[in-house]
C-alpha cells in the first residue's frame, strides 16, 4: 500500500460566501488567505533539537520565516545557520508536515533559547513579541551595525507603497494579507514577501536575504501598515537605514527609532509622507 504525502498548503483557500449588495444576494467563490501554525525547532552541534517558538502565518516562504525570525531575535549571526529543512518526525500527523521548520546553526546560538523562548512560546499573527518576560526585554532590540549607506528622498519615499501593492498577489486574491519589502536608496525593491502576520512578513524579508547569502541590511524596510514598535526591533536588528509605514507609528516605535539612529516614516503615500525620527 502506498503512502500518499501530505499536500503543501498554499497562501491561499477557496470557499464559497454569499454577497449581499444594493442589487441582491449572489452564491459565488472567494478566497481566503492561509493562516496555519509554524513551530519552528533550533538546532547546534552538542545539543538536541528544541521548539524555540510557534506563530500563526500563511504558508509560503517559511524557510525564510525561520532564518529572518533567529536573526531578528538575536539568537544567530546569518552566517551561522547552517541550514533550514521541514521537520520529518514520525510522530507528526501528515497534516502537520510542512508546519514544523527546523534551521541548523553551524555554533551555538548568540543568546540561550530556552528562557526567553521556551518551548511554550507561541505568538500570534497580530504580534511579535508575544511571549517576553519584561517591559525591559520587549523594549529591547538587538542592534546590528547601524546603516551607513544612502537613504531615499522624501520622493522615493512616496513611491514606495504603490511599487509595493504592485507585488502583492495574495492580496489581490485574498485582500487579507500584509506586505513588506526591501529597497535601496533609489526605490528599487530587492525582496517583497506577503503574510497575514505583519511582522511574519518582515522575518520572511529579512530571511530571503540571509538564505541568499545577502546583507539582511538595505536602505528601506516598508511596510503595508502601521509602525509598531515590533517592526521599529526588526528592522534595527536587520541594520535598515529606513522604515517607511503605510500607516501611523506609535509613541513607542518614534522613541525606539530615535534612539537606535533609524529613520521612520509614516501615512506614506503618493501623496505625502510624515518623518518622524
Amino acid at each position: 500500500m502506498s503512502l500518499e504525502r501530505a499536500r503543501r498548503p498554499g497562501p491561499t483557500v477557496r470557499t464559497r460566501v454569499h454577497e449581499v449588495t444594493d442589487a441582491g444576494e449572489r452564491t459565488r467563490e472567494d478566497r481566503l488567505a492561509t493562516e496555519e501554525p509554524l513551530e519552528i525547532r533550533l538546532a547546534w552541534p552538542g545539543a538536541p533539537v528544541r521548539r524555540v517558538w510557534v506563530t500563526m502565518r500563511t504558508p509560503g516562504h517559511d524557510f525564510e520565516l525561520a532564518a529572518g525570525w533567529l536573526v531578528h531575535e538575536g539568537l544567530t549571526a546569518p552566517e551561522a545557520i547552517h541550514g533550514v529543512a521541514y521537520c520529518t518526525d514520525t510522530d507528526l500527523a501528515p497534516e502537520q508536515e510542512f508546519n514544523v521548520v527546523t534551521v541548523t546553526l553551524s555554533s551555538p546560538p548568540l543568546l540561550d533559547p530556552g528562557h526567553r523562548h521556551v518551548g511554550q512560546s507561541s505568538g500570534s499573527s497580530a504580534c511579535g513579541v508575544c511571549g517576553k518576560d519584561s517591559i525591559a526585554e520587549a523594549l529591547a532590540a538587538p542592534i546590528s551595525k547601524r546603516w551607513t549607506g544612502a537613504l531615499p528622498t522624501g520622493d522615493v519615499v512616496r513611491r514606495l507603497p504603490d511599487l509595493i501593492r504592485e507585488r502583492q498577489s495574495v492580496f489581490d486574491r485574498t485582500g487579507g494579507v500584509h506586505a513588506a519589502g526591501l529597497a535601496n536608496a533609489d526605490g528599487e525593491l530587492l525582496v517583497v514577501r506577503e503574510d497575514v502576520g505583519r511582522h511574519n512578513a518582515v522575518d520572511k524579508v529579512t530571511g530571503a536575504r540571509v538564505l541568499a547569502g545577502s546583507e539582511p541590511a538595505g536602505a528601506c524596510l516598508v511596510v503595508s501598515g502601521r509602525a509598531g514598535f515590533e517592526l521599529v526591533q526588526k528592522a534595527i536588528a536587520a541594520g535598515t537605514g529606513a522604515l517607511v509605514a503605510v500607516g501611523a507609528p506609535t509613541s513607542l516605535s518614534v522613541r525606539l527609532a530615535a534612539d537606535a539612529g533609524l529613520v521612520l516614516y509614516g501615512f506614506t503615500s503618493a501623496r505625502r509622507c510624515v518623518r518622524y525620527a
